[in-house]
């Protein structure tokens, strides 16, 4: 691999990324140059694809549905490429466009991922090519999909008809330069100005971060139903109030960007083209997405404050990066059918398992977020700085973890071993950083209870050895069978939620140390037992997690939360050792005495047993 299209020997034009980008990349960092590589890449790909798509319409013709709404498309896209071509390019390299296309040749080759008829989605080729048409000045004339009353038209706006049905059509008609959009529900006639808004008329929303050189434009994009990922979705049409907070926090969040990541602010100023609000979440709870098909749009909950924003953005723009390096090359090896204690891994971000490919991409995001809180945490407000602390010495952790897991995984292919060894280096060089001692032990805290409850929740002893541990506990064995340290099971419960409980009762101590969360139902997830434990109440927890272990039904973090109280009594280290590294030893063996005997032993003297 090393960036033009290049045709050698009469074969089709490939793309090679360039030593310095590969380099950069590797590191997990890249400037605007670099991205510049991916998306020639990424522009090449949208055209195969588009194609392709082409290509499989036209071949199905009439039998397949929305063939001729696709043809009208194609054929106005055409005239409007030949007139406007700067505009097509903007619509090819739309993060909307790209998603759209993947989905629809998904869906021409028998995968569907949205409840839309097929003519609708094939239909969607008609409004891009409307959008085009207008933009470029052309007199037309087209049908194109109505979706639930709304008509998107992809980088200019959308148009809402008073359409009780879920899907229909209108025509789009471009005349002496004024747009005018007509179906069942009436008509729209688009202003002359297509940036401002009206009743009917929702224009796309962009905005502009920055000034002068240091200016990035960006699209808040609320319409585009091929703005989210991994499904389609309807309009989300913002408030004023809740445009302008989105607003003021990109704009800050980018000013921090310049400040504390700038080098991955220059890489946005390329890559990053729209930001896609999604509704509020539980605070410290944030959720953000993006795909891979969908290069340069990220979705994004309401952000709790500036920092978490700019924290988001560089987490999902390094999904973005990877990728689209993966566009190019492969990290990974597919194994067919294997065994899933080899296709799933610990992902210390995540309550369930992952896979390797997902796992690489995870680690990489989160390197990257490392990196914007280690320099963060020193400009950030003296009374915000905790906070940041923690994250930094969170992430490094649990980064580091998990590159030395995959480090030199038999799966990786040779650019997957040189991108973890590079990014291995780079973190490396941030272990010895130093952390204030409260986030510090914050940090650690979090991270042990976090991996604790995936292995009680997903590893499970070889059942033989359970069995020969419940009789040799009712007989009085000083220990458990050797039998029990065996290598563990993978058996992913689907349903687990809230692994990351600790963290943010650690990210509310810190910012808000005499808040809500310390009340009952103050977190979700989080119980009385957790909040105790973090606040130094360390009998009171314990008597808690005893209780609840003792008793049917009880979570499978407690046991986590328990090994955590027990820490601090000198004479249960070896309980606590047991359950925080090997709790699913405790749970399996609680259950099957249970089931043998109808009752559930003391959790303490359990987990001391299986310690010893």
């Amino acid at each position: 691999m090393a960036a033009d299209a290049t045709t050698t020997g009469g074969q089709p034009p490939y793309h090679r990324l360039s030593a310095a980008g590969l380099r950069d990349l590797a590191h997990g960092e890249g400037d605007g140059a670099v991205i510049a590589e991916l998306l020639r890449a990424e522009r090449s790909r949208r055209l195969l694809l588009l194609w392709a798509l082409r290509n499989e319409v036209f071949r199905m013709g009439a039998d397949l549905d929305g063939s001729d709404l696709f043809a009208q498309g194609w054929d106005l896209l055409e005239r409007a490429q030949l007139h406007a071509p700067q505009v097509c390019e903007e619509l090819l390299m739309s993060p909307n466009t790209g998603m759209w296309v993947s989905l629809a040749v998904r869906r021409v080759r028998g995968r569907a991922y949205e409840d839309a008829p097929h003519w609708v989605v094939m239909g969607h080729l008609a409004a891009l090519a409307a959008a085009a048409a207008a933009r470029a000045g052309l007199e037309f004339d087209i049908t194109v999909p109505v979706r639930r009353g709304l008509v998107p038209l992809p980088t200019l706006g959308c148009a809402v008809l008073a359409d009780p049905e879920p899907w229909g059509t209108a025509r789009v008609t471009g005349h002496d330069g004024r747009l005018r959009i007509t179906g069942v529900g009436g008509e729209v006639a688009v202003p002359a100005d297509p940036a401002r808004r009206e009743r009917d008329w929702l224009p796309v929303r962009r905005m502009t971060l920055g000034a002068a050189d240091r200016a990035k434009p960006l699209v808040l994009e609320e319409l585009d139903p091929y703005r989210t990922f991994p499904h389609p979705s309807g309009a989300n049409v913002l408030s004023p109030t809740e445009a302008a907070y989105w607003e003021s926090s990109l704009a800050e969040a980018w000013e921090v960007l310049l400040r504390d990541d700038p080098e991955t602010a220059e890489a946005m100023r390329q890559g990053l083209m729209s930001v896609a609000p999604a509704p509020v979440r539980e605070r410290f709870r944030p959720h953000s997405s993006t795909a891979g098909d969908a290069f340069g749009g990220v979705t994004a909950s309401r952000p709790d404050d500036v920092a978490q924003l700019a924290a988001t953005l560089v987490h999902e723009f390094q999904h973005t990066k990877l990728g689209g390096l993966m566009h190019l090359e492969s990290l990974c090896e597919e194994t067919p059918d294997p065994a899933p204690s080899e296709a799933l891994f610990y992902a210390p971000w995540r309550d369930d398992p992952r896979p390797l490919g997902g796992l690489l991409q995870g680690i990489y995001a989160f390197l990257g977020v490392t990196r914007f809180w280690r320099a963060h945490r020193h400009t950030a407000d003296p009374a915000y700085a905790p906070l940041a602390h923690f994250e930094f010495a969170l992430w490094r952790t649990q980064v580091w973890v998990t590159l030395n897991a995959v480090r030199g995984h038999g799966r990786l292919t040779s650019l997957g071993l040189y991108v973890v060894e590079r990014l291995t280096e780079r973190c490396a060089a941030w272990m010895a950083d130093e952390v204030p001692t409260t986030p510090l032990r914050l940090a650690h805290d979090a991270a042990a209870d976090h991996h604790a409850r995936w292995r009680a929740h997903h590893l499970r002893p070889p059942a033989k050895a359970v069995e020969e541990s419940v009789r040799a506990w009712q007989q009085g064995a000083p220990r458990p069978p050797s039998a029990l340290a065996a290598e563990p099971l993978l058996v992913p419960e689907p349903e687990v939620r809230f692994s990351d409980s600790t963290a943010v009762l650690a990210r509310y101590l810190l910012s808000d140390p005499d808040g809500a969360w310390r009340r009952p139902g103050g977190v979700d997830g989080a119980d009385m037992a957790e909040v105790w434990l973090l606040c130094g109440e360390h009998n009171e927890a314990r008597a808690a997690y005893t209780a609840r272990l003792s008793g049917r039904e009880a979570p499978v973090s407690a046991w986590s939360g328990l090994g955590r109280a027990l820490a601090f009594d000198p004479a249960q280290q070896a309980a606590s050792d047991l359950l925080l590294h090997y709790p699913e030893r405790a749970r399996s063996v609680q259950d099957a005495i249970e089931r043998t005997t109808g009752r559930r032993a003391d959790p303490v003297r359990l987990a001391a047993w299986l310690g010893a």
